[in-house]
């Protein structure tokens, strides 16, 4: 089974390696060919490794000795079980889609294979994360997937917004990175190992008080990659990249290595439940409040970001309650149907020339039918709507919520629900069903895009249905939750989250089935406030990077310019002066030269005399 691991583990690197020689060549189509191809072998290594791990196996591996100084030793080593397994899946799965519809998205930039060798590079980085058997090799993964991401969120550098965009995300997640690996730093100091099984095993032993510092620092690194607040703004702004981007790093992959991280730690975090009741807490939070920002946003990729961060505080919610398989049965299913929604917003913008704003499109169903199903299908899916694969993941989560006693989660859970249903489809009402409001002649993608988009569209409506079987398998490696609910509760739940559901819905249709709202709602306070995402950008703008400018241009005018480059420059002059002084040693005439010599003969004389 190491040859499948290695396999799955080193196919992406390999395809990257392999466009580098072509990265500033015209396109080479080969170059995305070979790295699909690559991904296209991790994942049936990973499908391989899923139904090994599924017949109850865990595979330990150990490539090579990595660190070894004193008492420190660090081993190049994988852990490959449940949990692993299922990330690799889903991560290879939706690579391989995002690698084939790209060749179609980027066909004519000029960057062609520049962007799959960034794009497979991000896939190798994602896979040392996950399979990584140690904090140290998480980390490694986890500062590899920052750098992809900076590179393909600032993929069009040209622009500025780009630019802007992937230094905001790199410097915000560096910032998160700082309390993990301060986290990671604690986690040897107390047990004096990084290996997962090591650490895991003695965690009973160490003091409460070190384990929730352990936590608290491990959650604030999730919280800068998986964008939960404060730290969120960065994720609506790497929509700036390319669209496949965004589909793979910022909705299905990346952005879960938060939550990733929580669940694999679930054995510390049970040990610390407060921690866990805040992290929950922080999730219902970022539930509510980043789903209250799509409801008024325009762009067409924007919402769909906010509606990943919304999904992610669910996530949250179920991790911090505990109910970690549920979080990452979450994981899975929202990896599926919202890239599909990227991708589906991807082939849009194709139609539409790049266009974001859904209130200038309209009547699009009809040019883009395919899409168009795809991303009603993926919409439903997001809503939670039976039998769709949402329906199952998000109702779990309510349900673990309600029956751990945490009601305010639940309801504001259940708000994230009806406000979730609502801006999905105001954003298909708008897109396709609203009244034309642009001068674009749309056409659909091309036919192996939407192939490439199939299967995600086929795993958002029927993955739900596998819930007993992943329930089965992976509380082999997790801990099961029991939510200790009788079924007429159940029920009862199920019925109150599926009706604020489809009320969210019907009264999104209706709403813009009749041309949504007045204008004069635009000019209201909460519009406002909402569309302008809470004024916290401006916040971080005026009180961050502002004060940083001021403070550096402060520090160049009086401290770099007025001491450093004073005593570097006195240092020059001085060095120049003496020189210009003392070339009369060198000036060539044989009686200064004996003269010079003559004293410097005699001085010598005298100060041996007096020593």
């Amino acid at each position: 089974m190491e040859a499948f691991l290695y396999s799955a583990l080193f196919a992406p690197l390999v395809g990257s390696v392999f466009g580098i020689p072509f990265a500033t060549r015209e396109k080479v189509l080969s170059v995305a060919i070979f790295a699909s191809l690559m991904i296209g072998v991790s994942f049936l290594s990973s499908l391989f490794l899923f139904v090994y791990t599924f017949q109850n196996g865990i595979l330990k591996s150990v490539l090579m000795d990595w660190i070894g100084a004193g008492g420190l030793y660090i081993p190049f080593g994988f852990l490959v079980d449940g949990v692993t397994a299922t990330m690799m899946i889903v991560v290879t799965l939706v690579s391989l889609c995002v690698h084939i519809y790209a060749i179609g998205y980027m066909k004519h930039d000029k960057s062609f294979n520049r962007f799959f060798i960034y794009l497979s590079a991000f896939v190798f980085s994602m896979l040392i994360l996950v399979v990584s058997d140690n904090f140290a090799g998480l980390f490694i993964g986890w500062e590899g997937v920052g750098l992809c991401s900076w590179m393909l969120i600032g993929f069009w550098y040209q622009r500025d917004s780009a630019s802007f965009a992937a230094n905001e995300a790199f410097i915000m997640n560096r910032i998160a990175d700082l309390g993990m690996l301060l986290g990671i730093f604690l986690i040897y100091w107390t047990f004096g190992s990084l290996t997962y099984e090591e650490v895991f095993n003695n965690i009973y032993e160490a003091p409460k008080g070190i384990l929730v510092a352990i936590g608290i620092l491990l959650f604030i690194g999730a919280m800068g990659k998986s964008a939960q607040f404060p730290l969120h703004t960065w994720l609506a702004d790497a929509m700036e990249g390319p669209t496949p981007v965004s589909a793979l790093i910022h909705a299905a992959t990346m952005v879960t290595a938060g939550v990733y991280l929580v669940i694999r730690a679930n054995p510390l975090y049970v040990m610390i439940p407060e921690v866990g009741f805040v992290i929950a807490s922080l999730g219902a939070f970022v539930a509510v409040f980043a789903a209250s920002m799509a409801l008024v946003n325009r762009d067409l990729k924007r919402i769909i970001a906010y509606s990943t961060l919304s999904q992610l505080g669910y996530m949250f919610v179920a991790a911090g309650l505990e109910a970690y398989w549920i979080a990452l049965f979450h994981l899975a299913t929202h990896a599926f149907f919202k890239s599909l929604l990227f991708l589906g917003a991807g082939n849009v913008m194709h139609a539409m020339n790049d266009k974001l704003d859904i209130s200038k499109m309209g009547a699009l169903y009809q040019p883009l039918k395919y899409t168009a199903i795809l991303m009603m299908l993926a919409s439903i899916a997001l809503a939670g709507i039976y039998p769709f694969s949402g329906f199952f993941s998000k109702d779990k989560i309510l349900e673990a919520a309600f029956g751990s006693g945490a009601y305010i989660l639940w309801g504001m859970l259940l708000l994230g629900a009806f406000l979730t249903a609502f801006y999905s489809f105001r954003l298909i009402m708008l897109v396709f069903f609203g009244e034309k409001k642009h001068q674009e002649h749309p056409h659909e993608a091309y036919p192996y895009m939407l192939y490439a988009m199939l299967p995600l569209g086929i795993l958002a409506v029927f993955s739900g249905f596998f819930e007993p079987f992943f329930h089965h398998f992976i509380t082999h490696t997790l801990p099961d939750f029991d939510s200790k609910l009788d079924s007429q509760i159940v029920w009862n739940l199920i019925f109150i989250t599926s009706f604020v559901a489809l009320a969210g819905i019907v009264f999104a249709v209706i709403k813009y089935y009749k041309g949504g709202f007045s204008p004069c709602w635009e000019q209201t306070f909460i519009y406002r406030l909402l569309f302008n995402q809470y004024y916290i950008p401006y916040l971080y703008e005026k009180i961050f990077i502002q004060s940083f400018i001021k403070i550096s241009r402060f520090f160049w005018s009086q401290i770099d310019k007025k001491i450093i480059d004073f005593i570097v420059d006195g240092i020059a002059y001085m060095l120049n002066g003496a020189g210009f002084r003392l070339r009369v040693i060198q000036s060539g005439n044989l009686s200064n030269m004996l003269r010079i010599m003559f004293f410097g003969l005699i001085l010598l004389l005298l100060l041996i005399f007096i020593s």
